[in-house]
Parts: structure tokens; C-alpha cells; sequence
């Protein structure tokens, strides 16, 4: 405690980046959990990272500067950036679920049932919104927040600081452009097999429709398709839960190697 009030000044940078990432993190960024629980949080992991932050070098280039004057309030910017960027990249991550939902939800009929979704602090159809959830589950279960938390956050003092936004901002708008677009892949490989398997519905419908006209599509193919969407994903249950934990790694895995384009340990 006395190395931390010794050196106040890198210990609220590491807060900044601790706490803005905190608040954009998925499940933390709620507005049902209590600010002071999200402080207490940013405060512990501080805590804990700063001695893994002077041990990297952390302290010996931020220890120079004065306390509260231009340059450091610019430093303390950025390094809040930095923690918004990391909860950002976390927050993709978890996005192509609700949109996968969202690609499946309109061609099941229940594109109409958007309500607030908590989790993601958007409107979301029910479907987009039992997948979000279902992936928050599966990130607890295998300890997601630990990785985060313990692994990615710490290598990122061991690699990142706020003056590599400007020497290095290359990598990091091909960082978050690549993370944008791999959001699209995921929730179109993970819709895939509900959207085909509906379209195929559909086409079977309309022939049917064709055949014997007095069929209503209205009243017995919407039941049908819910059905059929229901059934299809019971039975992907299991590759969707495999699927969402590849997902995961996969993220945490470009993470590392932005630590280590930008300068970081491997």
C-alpha cells in the first residue's frame, strides 16, 4: 500500500484503464449492477495489477510526469482508451450472437417480439436474446472474466500504453475493422443452418401453397416454421455451445497477437 500511495499518479492510470473497460464490458456495463460494485471491482484489479505493471516497466515511463497537469490528463485519456477498446473488442465478441438471432429471427415470424435486452443494452428479438444469454452462460462456465481479467488486461500493461495510440494507431483500426467484420462471419456461420434449414421451409410452403391454393400460408405455415426453428435449434445445441467457446478463444487469440504486434511478450 505504501508503493501505491508513493506512486498515486501511475496507480490512477492503471484505475483509468481498469475502470473504462469495466464499464463496457458486456454483463458489467448494466445498469441494474451498482456503480459502487463497478468501482470496488476497477479498484480491486488495480490492486492486483500494479505490481505486474512496475515489474514491465509501467511505473519507470509514467513516473516522470507531474500530477494533474496537460500531459498527464492526455496520458490518463489514453489509457482509458485503451481499457475502452479492450471492452469494445469483448462486446463484438458477444454480438454475433444477437445477430445471428436477429438474421433468423424475421424469416421465423418473430421478428416483431423485439424487447429490451439487458445484456446488451439494445432492443433484441427473443431469439437474438436467448443466444446473447446463453453465451454469457457459457462465458462464465468456462471463465471468461478470468481470462480477461488475469491474462488479456494484464499482458496488456505489458504491452500496450497511451502513447502507442498515435505511434502505432494503424494496428489498432485494423484491430477493431477485423474484429467488425469477423462479428458478420460468426453470426452468419452461426444462422447459417437455422436460416438454410428455413429456407427450405419456405420453398416447401410455396409449393405446397401452389399445389392446393385453398391452403392459408398464414395460419399454418408460421406455426410450422416456429416449430421447425425450435426443433433445428434443440438439436444444434451442442455445435452451438462448441461454436460459442471456439468464438471465445478465437478472440482471446487475436488479442494476444495484438500485444504482440504492438511490442508485448507473446
Amino acid at each position: 500500500m505504501g508503493d501505491i500511495l508513493g506512486n498515486a499518479s501511475v496507480f490512477l492510470l492503471i484505475l483509468a484503464r481498469c475502470l473504462a473497460m469495466i464499464l463496457v464490458l458486456p454483463l458489467f456495463s448494466s445498469r441494474a449492477l451498482p456503480r459502487g460494485t463497478i468501482m470496488a471491482l476497477a479498484f480491486f484489479l488495480s490492486f492486483l495489477m500494479f505490481p505486474a505493471a512496475a515489474a514491465s516497466g509501467f511505473n519507470a515511463a509514467y513516473g516522470r510526469l507531474a500530477f494533474f497537469n496537460l500531459a498527464y490528463l492526455v496520458t490518463l485519456l489514453g489509457e482509458a482508451l485503451i481499457g475502452v477498446i479492450l471492452g469494445f473488442y469483448v462486446s463484438i465478441i458477444f454480438g454475433a450472437f444477437s445477430t445471428a438471432g436477429q438474421f433468423f429471427s424475421f424469416q421465423t415470424g418473430l421478428g416483431a417480439s423485439e424487447v429490451y435486452d439487458a445484456l446488451s443494452q439494445v432492443s433484441n428479438p427473443v431469439l437474438g436474446q436467448f443466444l446473447n444469454l446463453m453465451a454469457m452462460l457459457l462465458f462464465l462456465r468456462t471463465g471468461g472474466f478470468q481470462k480477461i481479467f488475469l491474462d488479456a488486461l494484464l499482458r496488456s500493461y505489458q504491452s500496450l500504453n497511451a502513447a502507442q495510440l498515435v505511434t502505432a494507431n494503424q494496428v489498432f483500426y485494423r484491430f477493431l475493422l477485423s474484429g467488425l467484420s469477423r462479428l458478420f462471419f460468426d453470426a452468419f456461420m452461426l444462422a447459417l443452418p437455422v436460416s438454410g434449414t428455413l429456407f427450405l421451409v419456405s420453398v416447401s410452403m410455396g409449393l405446397i401453397t401452389k399445389a392446393a391454393p385453398q391452403m392459408n400460408l398464414l395460419s399454418e405455415g408460421l406455426p410450422l416454421t416456429i416449430l421447425v426453428t425450435f426443433f433445428v435449434i434443440w438439436n444444434l445445441l451442442p455445435g452451438m455451445c462448441n461454436f460459442f467457446i471456439t468464438v471465445f478463444d478465437q478472440g482471446l487469440g487475436r488479442l494476444q497477437q495484438l500485444f504482440i504486434s504492438t511490442g508485448g511478450i507473446p
